[in-house]
């Protein structure tokens, strides 16, 4: 029954992986239209607050003020800091950059988790699966092209971005069984909004209303509110109750390999051997990583 219960959140992961990693090539389109990428996440967080406001009402507030002081800190850290980091990032620093840098979460994760929880302390297999499926990851994105171009604002962004949902991940584990999954991403949204606000007075453009009546705009908004957004912080906060912080966590590295054959398939991008290799990579070390010691 375990493992049969454990094979079910392996392939919640995966599901949320693979629409996580489809929702870059969606935002890259609303970027097309205008949109600015702070714009993008209001949209996207509000559709996915509204909905879950719908369905999840009889509580809003937590037992305690420590409770409530952590669902701010990953409303702040995985919601606001993280989409502003990373998308501003793209301005200044190349998306191989900004790829590899934000992708290498985990291995933040791994450290942080390694030194605050005892259980999440991977054994010397399960680093070697890590650190095998990094390796991919980054074969992956360059995707057979060895060129990166140093931009110190760009990839100190893309770090913090990396850096503030290693934070996400350690904090939300406190929290994780303790509430319902509804009542968490809820909070989390509503957090996450509250704290994007003071961004607004940076990133002071024109909101392009007439653009919400084109069908790839609305299409793409409602791909990234209900199932990117909704659906995946929901699953996601669950799959790392269920499977560990650390080891959920190595499923992130297959988010470039997800945007890579999405791209291929909706922008006609192509795909190298060494980007092959890579995608071996990371399945092998997906499952190394899943090995325990006996």
């Amino acid at each position: 029954m375990k493992n049969s219960s454990n094979l079910i959140w392996h392939l919640t992961a995966i599901i949320t992986i693979l629409v996580w990693g489809t929702s870059f090539v969606s935002t890259k389109v609303l970027l097309s239209y205008n949109f600015t990428a702070c714009q993008i996440y209001l949209l996207r967080f509000s559709l996915a607050y509204l909905v879950l406001l719908a369905v999840s009402h009889s509580s809003f507030k937590c037992e305690n003020w420590r409770d409530e002081l952590r669902l701010l800190i990953c409303g702040f850290t995985g919601g606001a800091v993280y989409f502003v980091a990373e998308n501003t990032a793209l301005q200044y620093s190349m998306a191989s950059n900004v790829s590899l840098i934000v992708c290498g979460n985990p291995l933040l994760i791994m450290i942080f988790a390694g030194i605050l929880y005892k259980a999440e302390r991977m054994k010397p297999i399960q680093i070697l699966g890590s650190l095998l499926t990094f390796a991919g990851m980054i074969l992956v994105v360059l995707n057979g092209q060895f060129i990166l171009k140093l931009n110190p604002l760009g990839d100190l962004l893309a770090f913090t971005s990396a850096f503030v949902w290693a934070i996400y991940s350690v904090t939300i584990r406190k929290i994780n069984g303790k509430y319902s999954v509804l009542f968490i991403s809820r909070k989390i949204f509503f957090y996450g909004l509250l704290t994007t606000l003071p961004f607004l007075t940076f990133f002071n453009k024109p909101f392009p209303a007439e653009n919400l009546a084109v069908p790839a705009v609305w299409g793409n908004l409602l791909f990234l509110g209900i199932f990117a957004s909704l659906f995946g912080y929901v699953l996601w906060n669950k799959t790392l109750e269920k499977l560990g912080t650390v080891f959920a966590s190595n499923y992130i590295y297959a988010i470039p390999l997800v945007t890579m054959i999405t791209a291929v398939i909706v922008l006609g991008e192509t795909i190298t051997p060494l980007a092959i290799l890579g995608a071996a990579a990371i399945i092998v070390g997906m499952i190394i990583a899943e090995r325990k010691k006996k």
